[in-house]
């Protein structure tokens, strides 16, 4: 082969690198966006469906059961997906399952504590949002950052950025505005509704819900990098999804046990109580994505989006009156969320990598005038 043959040759080999390596970061990109995209349209119509199924007239349905569901749905998803990441081969799918979980009890054991707390958690945003606009609760529980945000400081020890702290205190003080409304019914910040409601019961449901969500994220974070097992995220959430399971069913036992066993499992299920269940089951596998492909700032702006499209759209479906203090508070919400994903704190090895860059940067620069 002459030299201009094997230059060509490699000419085409790199032109077919390029060309799959463009490819290869086309689709990335597009899976990106495509899961944010998802993700603020499950977060708003999550809020909007969950809020509309318990605000019906009428029988309602059994929250527990509805918890019971969205945690064996998970763990049936969870199960499929590493199903087909084993192309079906079910003795080598049954023999990972026991290796992994029979055989490692404390690995296993060590879920029970995010999992008891996120089952709690799931039963205190059925409360919650039973008490609360949809619109205020999408607001409020925004107040999970600071709580994620206190707990990863304090057992992660995770330092954070002067703008973050003050996005924190922007994000708290938006979070009161929209809570503390006027006394006068008709000044509020409210919309229709059909059941019997407390401000205040959904309030502290939103207040303990966000505690819960910030410990058990952060617990769950530690738990993944202490581990010496390395283990993925899917077996993770089949371990979450089992202890759920359970305690969900005995949650469900001492909260609605004797009306469940009068009424049935799915009493009063309808078509939009299985959307809330397949949309708060999904939530889990779209962060996944998110969190794959998608940075912090993506996501604060994903969550600054689903708050505008919830209230939007809580004006249409529920007639819900938006006074000038929800404006503000929302809006300081919005800006918190923003700020605390835009600007975090550098890590270690990138701040010694810029002051590395500086100080050769000095070095050139006193060369120079010598």
């Amino acid at each position: 082969m002459s030299q201009s043959q094997k230059i060509n040759s490699y000419t085409v080999v790199d032109e077919r690198k390029t060309g799959s390596s463009k490819q290869e970061s086309t689709m990335a990109v597009n899976i990106k966006y495509l899961s944010l995209f998802v993700l603020v349209l499950q977060n708003a119509a999550l809020v909007l469906t969950m809020r509309y199924s318990r605000n019906l007239p009428g029988d309602m349905y059994f929250s527990t059961t509805a918890v019971v569901i969205t945690e064996l749905m998970k763990l049936c998803t969870c199960l499929l997906i590493i199903l087909v990441q084993m192309r079906f081969d079910f003795a080598s799918f049954a023999r990972f399952l026991w290796e992994n979980i029979i055989m490692l009890p404390w690995d296993t054991l060590k879920l029970a504590v995010p999992a008891l707390i996120y089952t709690l958690q799931n039963n205190l945003l059925f409360v919650a949002v039973s008490n609360l606009s949809a619109a205020t609760f999408q607001v409020s529980y925004q107040l999970k950052i600071l709580t994620t945000a206190l707990f990863s400081v304090i057992m992660l020890r995770r330092s954070l950025s002067v703008t973050q702290w003050v996005s924190l205190v922007i994000l708290f003080a938006g979070i009161a505005t929209v809570q503390v409304q006027p006394n006068d019914p008709t000044k509020r910040a409210s919309e229709k509704v059909n059941t019997e409601q407390s401000a205040m019961i959904g309030l502290c449901a939103v207040v303990v819900s966000c505690l819960f969500s910030g410990f058990a994220g952060v617990y769950f974070e530690k738990i993944l990098k202490s581990s010496t097992q390395q283990s993925s995220v899917w077996l993770r959430n089949i371990q979450l999804g089992l202890f759920g399971t359970i305690i969900g069913l005995i949650t469900m036992v001492f909260k609605d046990g004797p009306n469940v066993m009068e009424k049935g499992f799915f009493f009063a299920y309808t078509n939009y109580v299985w959307a809330v269940i397949c949309l708060q089951a999904g939530g889990g596998l779209i962060v996944a994505l998110v969190v794959k492909y998608a940075d912090n700032i993506l996501k604060g702006f994903a969550t600054s989006v689903s708050i505008i499209i919830s209230t939007v759209a809580s004006v249409y479906l529920f007639q819900f009156q938006i006074n000038a203090q929800f404006l503000v508070g929302s809006s300081l919400v919005i800006v918190a969320v923003y700020l605390y994903s835009k600007y975090p704190r550098p890590k270690p090895e990138a701040i010694l990598a810029t002051s590395l860059e500086q100080e050769q940067e000095k070095n050139i620069a006193q060369g120079i005038k010598s």
